[in-house]
């Protein structure tokens, strides 16, 4: 089967200040072709932060002609898993990108970069410390105090080479030395105040095994993989922007194979949303929502599960657009996209989620009308059948024994037209002992089938299903995870946890589904008819046993 790709033209084209940049250096001859690379670390599930990256360096990559590799940024073997790089792999793909040939990995270059970093020391460029981390963190000063020298920092060249052969073969603990490169502990950067190149840490790797137990860290790491990947243009998010002197310090020190350039861009930022791995994790490893691909959550599996499609989340990037300036992105804007591509190419259909049955007591026993209703109000997606016959259900909230005001649904006496059916009275509401409505008795008119007769006008319409065919379904309400705009900012004494929604989640169970939904594929999304847009569940749908999960309410309801 082929790799999915993008189609450029697919995706109007928004403010992006790299664009020019890499339009004016390939007409400058400054590079032949475009480079470019999406370097996760595979410590969790890719987040709807990611799909800026993704799309943006996949994209640029593509609209150019030129190519995109994935790298991992394996470094810290420790809190890495296959798991996570299966389902980056997977993500990207299903966002609808190919990387450049194989896959690739930073332990593809431990070698190289052990080379290096001894070519660091015998050039008295990096020294090994033995400070703990704590005191580490003490010589290294402040913001506003310079740092200072290890006292180990003017240890000899051919010292420094025993003691990193040392610390590669294995001899020392986890934190006991550690090899960092000799720049400047007064700069008042603070990432050129003599960085970590090596750390010890005897773990087992993903990759390489046990190979190794020394692992550069990723400041020495990215430049020079970048280096010798030919990347072109590094992009990453602003907060890497006080990198970028230490990334070109590696860069001037070493004989790498090329010179990329590092650009950096804003984050996304999404409010009643969070993007920390460390924090979906928590969410994930204690239970607060059912795995890394809850549809809750803002990892791309749980969009993908929710019911968002590629095009949406495409989209959704395209319309923020990429500069640097920071601020917060309305999450409506990311509901705006995917209801704009379900409403285009959702089908429609019914389902009933509170199921009433109702009785038409003057339609003939045992007829059935095998009505058809379209698919799609605009696409031609076809027809499907609906049977009509003397039992149906409709959904509870739409009778009302004492309406509200405006109330435009069924009344005692009063008057609805069936979706694509005939117009019903409601005569009579059969209650329980309790007191609870359990059945309504309705007569039809038999001339009102796709009609309204002279001088009748029913403002009502209401969605059912028929009785006897519909199929039972499970419905999954989901709602935002977070009731905070700001879930990070949480009162002292209180977590992120504190925000979350308890209505986030609400299962319906005994719902009735249209006949045409018995059978509804993995993945297959809806518009269910006055309630929302909805996808049969990637795991737990089965033939004759669906199961939905709401994408998005037809409309937003969190509007002020």
């Amino acid at each position: 089967m082929s790799k999915p790709t993008v189609d450029p033209k697919a995706s109007p084209a928004a403010a992006n200040f790299l664009r020019p940049i890499v339009q004016a250096d390939l007409d400058s001859g400054k590079h032949a072709k475009i480079i470019t690379r999406f370097p996760p670390e595979p410590n969790g599930y890719l987040h709807i932060g990611h799909a800026k990256s993704i799309c943006l360096n996949f994209g640029l990559a593509k609209e150019f002609g030129g190519e995109c590799n994935l790298r991992f940024d394996d470094t810290n073997p420790a809190k890495e898993d296959q798991e996570y790089i299966d389902a980056i792999k997977s993500d990207v793909e299903w966002l609808g990108f190919q990387w450049a040939g194989q896959e690739r990995y930073a332990s593809n270059y431990f070698d190289q970069l052990h080379d290096w970093a001894v070519e660091l020391i015998k050039a008295g460029k990096a020294y090994v410390d033995d400070l703990s981390p704590e005191q580490a963190r003490e010589y290294r000063g402040s913001l506003t105090e310079p740092g200072k020298n290890s006292p180990f920092r003017e240890r000899s060249v051919e010292e420094n080479l025993d003691l990193f052969a040392r610390m590669k073969a294995g001899e020392f603990a986890d934190g006991a030395r550690a090899l960092r490169a000799k720049i400047d502990m007064a700069s008042p950067n603070m990432n050129l105040r003599d960085p970590i190149l090596y750390r010890i840490r005897h773990a087992h790797h993903h990759q390489t095994g046990d190979k190794w137990c020394i692992y550069p860290s990723y400041d020495y790491t990215h430049g020079q993989s970048d280096a010798i990947e030919g990347i072109t243009h590094s992009i990453c998010t602003l907060e890497f922007e006080d990198h970028r002197p230490l990334y070109e310090w590696f860069l001037e020190q070493l004989p790498v194979p090329a010179q990329p350039r590092q650009y950096e861009f804003a984050r996304l930022n999404l409010n009643y949303t969070i993007t920390s791995k460390r924090k979906l994790k928590q969410l994930v490893d204690e239970n607060h929502v059912n795995g890394w691909d809850d549809p809750r959550m803002s990892t791309l599996s749980g969009f993908r599960r929710r019911g968002y499609t590629p095009a949406s989340i495409r989209t959704f990037c395209d319309m923020i657009g990429v500069n640097r300036a920071g601020g917060v992105v309305d999450v409506g804007m990311l509901e705006f996209a995917i209801r704009d591509d379900l409403d285009a190419n959702a089908a429609r259909a019914m389902c009933v989620l509170k199921p009433l049955k109702v009785v038409i007591s003057n339609y003939p026993e045992g007829q059935v009308e095998n009505l058809e209703l379209s698919r799609h109000p605009k696409q031609d997606m076809g027809v499907r059948v609906l049977p009509f016959s003397r039992e149906i259900y409709i959904d509870a909230s739409d009778f009302e024994e004492t309406p509200p005001d405006g109330f435009k649904r069924l009344i005692p006496g009063g008057e609805v037209r069936l979706r694509g059916s005939y117009v019903i009275r409601a005569d009579e509401a059969i209650k329980d002992a309790a007191g609870n409505i359990v059945e309504l008795r309705c007569s039809y008119d038999e001339n009102t089938l796709g009609k309204n007769p002279e001088g009748r006008k029913v403002k009502g319409v209401i969605h059912w299903v028929p009785a006897a065919e519909s199929v039972e379904c499970e419905v999954r309400l989901y709602d935002r995870l977070f009731r905070s705009a700001n879930p990070e900012k949480a009162e002292e004494g209180s977590s992120f946890l504190d925000n979350i929604n308890p209505d986030s989640l609400v299962v319906l169970k005994g719902c009735r589904a249209e006949p045409s939904l018995a059978n509804a594929a993995p993945e297959e999304r809806f518009q269910f008819e006055r309630e929302g847009y909805f996808v049969a569940d990637l795991k737990d749908s089965q033939p004759g046993k669906p199961v939905f999960n709401r994408t998005v309410t037809l409309r937003d309801s969190w509007g002020s």
